[in-house]
């Protein structure tokens, strides 16, 4: 079957936008030919520095004939009803059938040729790019990213005729800027396309760019006993700046060695996209880089090699400036500008943040195994940095440069190593640290950020996460699980919650009541736990009670509302962290509902929890749990469900009922010992042995008995199965 072959040709496209854009020219033209009813074999999409091309493979000539049926009104509807839809469907009355008192259409359609659907695709694609920044060159109306130079189309090895904004497609496409032969390329199809293109020094494919690259990079390293420093970020920008890559190994004056190696490679990558080189026999980096040309220069790359030294130079020059520099500065000169830098409108500045985070650390530290003191130390330099002037030019090196810093300071590797790391996680890919006090600061820096802006109600929805709360919960609860932290989290953003209760105040009570909320001082803004969030909710509360007469104005019940807001986010975060390590959400929900906080003792819940339901044990056990809330829930619509003391011994009383009020029994004893040693399989291997007397209980005894003794004694042991485990999880929740 006929091959289309698309090639948009224009000024360079930046890097970053080309693979971005390759996915969207996918999707666009294969919407639009799905859409008409045209199918294929294979489609592909490649973006490069000037070009983006399209080739699908298998399309048939035409689309399909089509005919659709159309529902239209009752045939006794109005007659303005039925005009209507005559209108619509283009027919006469006589035109309809009628089925069961209702009117139909038949819309028939001949197929399009083919070629007549790609040139209206291809101009609507071309007009409805979705780039991130596009512009408008000489008087046309057209916008690309860069100007359009020519459009190639083929279909079945012909060009198929149309023009955009004085654009005509055709068959010709262009080699390398500088080594191609310099003429245009007249091609048949995707194979000479490709040919013709690799000849002139064009690599379509940036998996082909980037082999290219890695290997001729590693070669020129390896020639002089050197090692390439691995960069995939960089591997995927320097593909899409040039159509031939080139690498050429330069030398950098060894001085710079002496700046950290973060500063030395982000000053190569960043400004002048190269990558590092490292000594494989020693520690550190080695005094060259590797830069990507776009050129076979002839003398083997010497002149470009020198001219870029120089280049670099000049950059690590400016950032052994910065390095000098800072190191006269120093900490305190930083931390006084803080209380000049707003963190956000509503909660003050980064010296504010600092002093919360710290206080916060400081509580934290005991429940991580880290000191106190080392802990509110380096939280109270961990923000520093951001004034320094080498973090002003590579934001990036963050935390990093700080903790550099603070070593050069005097202070501990302990806290040296919290103030570099206490940013992460970062993401679902970054490492998690594991010295305590980097935990502590780490945990204190995140949950600040959480809980100040679900107490100004800056909480994300579900397309807009502007100060990344969900990284930063997710952060929270890595910390935890990958450390074995037993911290209570309602406990622990309960302390966070209190230097923002001022802030949360102000919330709740609204531009009316601040006066009086002023009056109270400094009650309420303590930084430990001391009195519980809702024994200061009650006292401002109580010292405002003539003021908020208005019901509306419930200060407890919305300050905790912000409390438990928190904890559901963390429930829902935790979910997504386990769902994408293939535990079952309804699982996390059923551990959830018992109103733990612990997330390490969570986990555990719900991986004894998964392990017990992928057993027969368990899979009957759940059924039978829903049988009998299924008979208690029916019931408690009648009124109270009897409770007390399961009876055993009565006249005439099934054996089936006797075995399973003595397993609840023996399964309630097993089951409070295991959870009390945290032994979650234990307690499930307890459950398990309910199976077989559930089982036979439903198979031989009627529940709802005409004798009201015996109806009451049964609910009352089907309440006690439902109470046991309900110890375990609710098992209500989980689907099946």
């Amino acid at each position: 079957m006929p091959q289309l072959l698309l090639e948009i040709f224009s000024e360079e496209i930046p890097a970053r936008m080309q693979q971005g854009a390759a996915r969207d020219l996918e999707r666009m033209v294969s919407d639009r030919l799905k859409a008409a009813g045209l199918t294929w074999e294979a489609l592909t999409a490649y973006a490069g520095p000037r070009r983006l091309t399209l080739v699908i493979d298998g399309l048939p000539t035409a689309t399909p004939d089509r005919e659709e049926e159309v529902k239209g009104p009752r045939a006794s509807a109005p007659e303005q009803a039925l005009e209507g839809f005559l209108r619509k469907t283009g027919l006469t009355r006589d035109q309809l059938t009628e089925r069961d008192g209702v009117l139909f259409a038949v819309l028939s359609s001949t197929g399009r040729a083919t070629t007549d659907l790609v040139a209206e695709t291809v101009d609507q694609v071309v007009r409805t790019f979705p780039w991130p920044k596009s512009m408008r060159w000489g008087s046309g109306t057209l916008r690309w990213v860069r100007p359009i130079k020519r459009v190639l189309c083929l279909f079945d090895g012909q060009v198929v005729p149309f023009e955009i904004d004085g654009i005509q497609s055709d068959a010709i496409t262009e080699g390398h800027r500088f080594l191609g032969s310099g003429e245009l390329l007249r091609v048949s199809d995707f194979v000479d396309y490709r040919t013709q293109l690799e000849k002139n020094f064009v690599l379509l494919d940036v998996a082909d760019r980037k082999l290219r690259i890695l290997e001729q990079a590693k070669a020129a390293c390896a020639a002089r006993g050197l090692a390439l420093v691995d960069d995939d970020g960089l591997l995927d920008e320097v593909a899409g700046l040039a159509e031939w890559p080139t690498p050429i190994l330069g030398d950098m004056d060894p001085q710079f060695l002496a700046l950290p190696p973060e500063v030395v490679r982000l000053s190569m990558k960043v400004h002048q996209k190269y990558f590092a080189v490292r000594d494989p026999s020693k520690d550190g980096l080695a005094p060259n880089f590797l830069v990507v040309a776009n050129v076979e220069a002839t003398d083997g790359g010497k002149a470009l090699a020198a001219g870029n030294s120089r280049v670099l130079s000049a950059r690590l020059n400016d950032a052994r400036f910065f390095w000098d520099e800072d190191q006269k500065v120093g900490f305190d000169a930083w931390n006084a500008k803080l209380s000049g830098v707003t963190f956000h409108a509503k909660l003050g500045t980064l010296a504010e943040r600092v002093e919360r985070i710290a206080a916060l650390a400081r509580e934290i530290a005991p429940l991580v195994g880290a000191d106190p003191h080392e802990a509110e130390t380096a939280a109270k330099l961990s923000k520093a940095d951001l004034l320094s002037g080498m973090v002003s030019e590579f934001p990036e090196l963050q935390g990093i440069m700080g903790g550099y810093y603070a070593r050069l300071a005097g202070h501990s590797d302990a806290i040296a190593d919290a103030v570099r790391d206490h940013y992460k996680p970062q993401g679902p890919a970054d490492t998690v640290p594991t010295a305590p006090v980097t935990v502590a600061v780490a945990l204190a820096d995140k949950l600040d950020t959480l809980v100040g802006f679900f107490a100004i109600d800056e909480k994300p929805t579900g397309s807009k996460d502007p100060f990344a709360l969900r990284r930063a919960a997710l952060g929270v609860i890595r910390l935890v699980l990958e450390n074995g932290v037993r911290l209570p989290l309602e406990q622990i953003s309960a302390i966070a919650l209190h230097p923002h209760l001022k802030v949360l105040l102000r919330s709740l009570l609204g531009p009316t009541h601040l006066e009086a909320l002023e009056a109270l001082g400094d009650r309420f803004s303590g930084t430990h736990l001391g009195a519980s969030v809702r024994e200061v909710l009650e006292m401002v509360q109580q010292n405002l009670s003539e003021e908020l007469s208005d019901p509306d104005s419930d200060v407890v019940n919305g300050g905790l509302q912000v409390l438990e807001d928190i904890l559901a986010f963390f429930a829902d975060r935790l979910t997504v962290l386990l769902r994408d390590q293939g535990q079952r959400h309804d699982l996390v929900a059923a551990v959830f509902a018992l109103g733990d906080d612990d997330l390490v003792r969570i986990v555990r819940r719900v991986e004894a929890l998964a392990a017990f339901l992928a057993t027969d044990d368990g899979a009957n056990l759940l059924a039978g749990y829903k049988r009998a809330s299924n008979i208690l829930r029916a019931e408690e619509k009648k009124g109270p469900l009897p409770t007390g003391m399961v009876q055993t011994g009565l006249p005439n009383q099934p054996e089936a009922e006797t075995t399973l009020a003595f397993a609840v029994g023996a399964a309630r004893t097993a089951v409070e010992a295991a959870l009390e040693t945290e032994d979650f399989a234990a307690a499930m291997t307890a459950l398990a042995r309910l199976r077989a007397p559930v089982d036979r209980f439903f198979d031989d005894v009627l529940v709802n008995s005409d004798i009201p003794a015996e109806r009451e004694n049964r609910l009352k042991l089907l309440g006690q199965v439902r109470d046991v485990m309900g110890q375990v999880a609710d098992f209500g929740r989980i689907a099946g």
